[in-house]
């Protein structure tokens, strides 16, 4: 079983409402903030080793490093290799900044899109901006039904059911 799956097992396998799940969770998210904060803090660095030697750069246990590794992967400029990663596998952390606000905003992960670490690398209008672009898109908009009767949208001056709706 490699990494990834270890990871996931552990941590989906806890009782999300149990004291124990929200005590891990919550352990979880102010060990991924430290990692963030020392990322954005540096964005001139490039974080790349082994799993293993990465883990230990972030005073992160393995199994916790490996769940960081699979939630910024969709964030990285290159992914890396996760589901089938050992902790020898050399991965790198170079990073779009929008994307990984964007999805960051997506995660609903406030106390990571909030942080001021994020105040030297995009403006407060650029935040707001991406923050309401990756919300928009989510958003389904629905085109008004047309009725039978209703002047057909082609613009011919009939009846919808007399002219583009005649196989209703």
């Amino acid at each position: 079983m490699g990494l990834l799956q270890e990871w996931r097992d552990y941590a989906y396998g806890k009782e999300m409402n149990s004291r124990a799940g929200q005590l891990f969770w919550a352990n979880y998210f102010n060990l991924e903030k430290e990692v963030y904060k020392k990322l954005l803090s540096d964005v001139d660095k490039v974080w790349e080793g082994s799993v293993a030697s990465l883990a230990k750069e972030f005073d992160m246990e393995l199994n916790y490093f490996v769940g960081f590794l699979d939630g910024i992967n969709d964030s990285l400029v290159v992914p890396n290799p996760i589901e089938e990663m050992d902790e020898n596998t050399t991965v790198c952390l170079t990073f779009d900044k929008e994307k990984l606000y964007k999805n960051m905003v997506d995660a609903q992960a406030d106390w990571l899109y909030d942080m001021e670490e994020w105040e030297p690398l995009l403006t407060p209008e650029r935040r707001k901006e991406l923050y309401r672009e990756q919300k928009s898109s989510g958003t389904v908009v629905k085109d008004k039904k047309i009725g039978r009767n209703d002047p057909c949208p082609c613009g011919s001056g009939k009846k919808y059911k007399k002219c583009c709706g005649v196989n209703l």
